[in-house]
């Protein structure tokens, strides 16, 4: 099977690696990064990542997936890249994501009518393109699987390849890689983080958010001009 998976300037690495780090422990899948061409990217903190096929010579995905990152908010209004994700999509098996990925698979319309999950931030605006979103890890609504935030990459990379070559052979992948998770604080998620450090993290993010925002609403009325869009 072709795994496809979308490499583009200022993604999350992590929302990228910690699936190709599960999926990439299966033989019968082949994983291509792909991008418009073969030349390295950097991630949002400036790690560099290199394409493996551009765009123009990528064959057909059986399975899609879009990290999500900073660099999302162009992708949303980037036709060459939506254009490759509707065509990829209209023939995968699987169309996945993690983290704010599934904006831009709501951008290319590939989510409409779906549950999905998206980062904790950005999850009210799968809403704005009539996607129903959902809180929780990982989502899955028929051939759609769709990751929260960053970390949930890897528990998103297990719940597929469980799906594709049974629970034992997850487990045995989720063992060899020792996916133990026994984090050092309580702060992973909403229903048990302290309110005051989510109040700074949404400080802190708050001029960012309000441009995803305003590019989510933009997009979503640009898809649907009826559609009642916007916080």
């Amino acid at each position: 099977m072709h795994v496809v998976m979308l490499a583009y300037p200022k993604l999350t690495q992590l929302d990228l690696t910690g699936p190709f780090e599960i999926l990439a422990r299966f033989p019968e899948l082949k994983i291509d990064l792909a991008w418009k061409t073969l030349d390295a990217i950097e991630d949002n903190l400036g790690l560099r990542l290199t394409p493996t096929v551009t765009f123009a010579e990528c064959s057909p995905a059986d399975i899609l997936f879009v990290p999500g990152g900073p660099g999302q908010l162009p992708l949303m209004e980037d036709a060459e890249t939506l254009d490759f994700l509707r065509v990829h999509g209209s023939k995968a098996s699987w169309i996945t994501s993690v983290c704010t990925g599934s904006l831009v698979l709501a951008a290319a319309g590939l989510l409409t009518g779906y549950r999905a999950t998206c980062h904790w931030l950005s999850l009210n605006q799968l809403s704005y393109f009539g996607v129903h979103p959902v809180e929780e890890r990982v989502v899955r609504d028929r051939n759609r699987i769709t990751g929260a935030g960053v970390t949930s990459g890897i528990d998103f990379g297990l719940i597929l390849a469980a799906e594709l070559f049974g629970r034992d052979r997850a487990r045995e992948v989720q063992l060899a890689v020792e996916y133990d998770p026994a984090p050092p604080f309580t702060d992973g998620g909403l229903r048990t983080a302290d309110p005051r450090i989510i109040d700074r993290v949404r400080h802190s993010s708050a001029e960012f958010q309000k441009r995803r925002e305003e590019v989510s609403v933009r997009v979503a009325q640009t898809l649907d001009p009826k559609r009642v869009t916007g916080p």
